[in-house]
């Protein structure tokens, strides 16, 4: 693998670290030789982005599996099943996978997902066809004889949380009083929904309906960054430490001032009860007239970097993702238009399971730019394409139809089972509208095209 890192080293050694580890995808692989560099080059410095590195390995492993599928005489399904990662399996790097990695049941409930029911162009009951529907959209250019539809396959791995040994960590800090608990932690909110999930983590262990967050800063201690799919894990894991302290110190107070043994206390909905009498109280008056206040600095287990011979176990946790993509083609205009994604994504256990189909919508978006659309032209050292009218983002109107479904099996690894979902979709769901485009081209005359880039340009496919 060789990665343009540009005119600066910026995070391109991290970046080929994560790329490398993860040539071998959601896939067993029992040997391996893979060399990667990241070059200097006179382009403009590289850096981090969603997926780092591992958008890059999985368009790789994923074209790779479809072409043994094709060899082989197999299903680009069936040949991905034969091969899909267990629980326990090692990676090239010898590290084994101990969390939960429910590739095949990603694979098969995406495979159960419906496949889009109207025709190409859509289905009006007036009989015309929407424009909008086809490849072109407004421009009307596609003629709906033309057009070919496909349907492509791709399944990710991405690792969650800062690797190679990376002391990472975050701070999170929990009083309670008069039934109101008040959080305070560092951890950035750019949408991903930490300050939803994180008064829900709160309400959960302790019991109480009113949770106030602090202001958002480093006083409390830091947060690391909101990146690498951590932040509900790892503040997640702050926040429920801290609330589950403050949680011992409530049953300890209610034990001194009830006369109950504090460990058979436990929280049922709003009240504190105790679970061999039956005696309750509201945790509203448990707490009236006391204070709790606990700060918790979280770690997860510890990383080491690779050896001289790349191996070690550098990386924290893996999640998993399967998509399956149905696209539009018109191969004489090399148009594309992406009709459908279908995906089932391994989220250990949805905290919020809205905040988590809006992390899914948004990535497939990003896949689908990353696949057909976004481009960034240099010669020399120079952007020719330096606006939005060139480089080009999906809008609402570009958006395919979304089917997803979350799989749930709580990672004994995570706190509260859960792992970070922000990267996954938009790694595996780019190489599988590319998947997708090939099929479609392999309709026409038996073999298609390479497409051996992205993003796929009209040229690549027409010319």
């Amino acid at each position: 693998m060789v990665f343009d890192g540009g005119a600066y080293a910026s995070t391109s050694s991290a970046v080929l670290i994560n790329a490398v580890t993860h040539t071998q995808g959601p896939y067993r692989c029992a040997n391996a030789v893979v060399d990667g560099y990241a070059v200097r080059t006179n382009h403009l410095p590289c850096g981090a982005m969603r997926g780092f590195g591992v958008v890059q390995a999985c368009f790789a492993h994923e074209s790779q599996m479809d072409k043994l599928a094709l060899a082989c005489g197999l299903d680009p399904v069936e040949i991905r099943l034969r091969n899909a990662m267990r629980t326990g399996d090692p990676l090239i790097t010898g590290q084994r996978v101990l969390n939960v990695a429910p590739v095949e049941r990603c694979i098969r409930d995406t495979a159960a997902l419906p496949l889009p029911d109207a025709p190409i162009g859509g289905d009006r009951r007036d009989g015309v066809i929407d424009a909008m529907r086809l490849p072109g959209g407004a421009g009307r250019t596609a003629d709906r004889g033309d057009i070919v539809r496909g349907i492509g396959w791709g399944v990710g791995i991405k690792n969650l949380m800062y690797s190679e040994g990376f002391d990472d960590y975050a701070t999170a800090r929990c009083r309670l009083s008069d039934g109101v608990a008040t959080l305070k932690f560092a951890t950035s909110e750019v949408g991903q929904g930490f300050v939803t999930i994180a008064p829900q983590i709160a309400r959960t262990i302790l019991g109480v309906d009113i949770v106030e967050l602090d202001r958002i800063d480093t006083q409390v201690g830091s947060a690391g960054s909101t990146s690498a799919s951590r932040q509900t894990w790892m503040s997640g894991g702050a926040v429920d430490a801290a609330c589950r302290r403050v949680r011992e110190r409530m049953f300890e107070h209610v034990g001194r001032t009830h006369q109950v043994d504090p460990i058979r206390l436990a929280v049922d909905g709003t009240d504190v009860v105790d679970t061999v009498s039956g005696w309750r109280l509201s945790v509203a008056d448990a707490t009236a007239g006391a204070e709790f206040d606990e700060t918790v600095e979280y770690r997860h287990p510890p990383t080491e970097e690779l050896d001289e011979n790349g191996q070690g176990n550098c990386h924290t946790a893996f999640g998993f993702v399967a998509h399956r993509a149905v696209v539009d083609v018109d191969p004489q205009l090399g148009l594309v238009k992406v009709v459908q994604i279908a995906t089932a994504q391994d989220v250990g256990r949805a905290l919020n399971p809205l905040s988590v189909l809006g992390q899914i919508e948004g990535g497939i978006a990003q896949g689908l730019g990353l696949a057909v659309m976004e481009e960034i032209i240099q010669i020399d050292g120079v952007i020719r394409n330096g606006n939005f009218t060139d480089y080009l983002l999906p809008t609402f109107l570009d958006m395919p139809q979304v089917v997803a479904t979350l799989i749930e099996e709580p990672d004994p690894h995570a706190p509260m089972g859960a792992k970070g979902v922000g990267e996954a979709p938009c790694i595996s769901s780019t190489p599988a509208i590319v998947n997708a485009i090939r099929d479609a081209l392999r309709q026409i005359d038996g073999i298609g095209k390479p497409l051996d880039r992205v993003p796929v340009r009209p040229s690549d496919i027409c010319l």
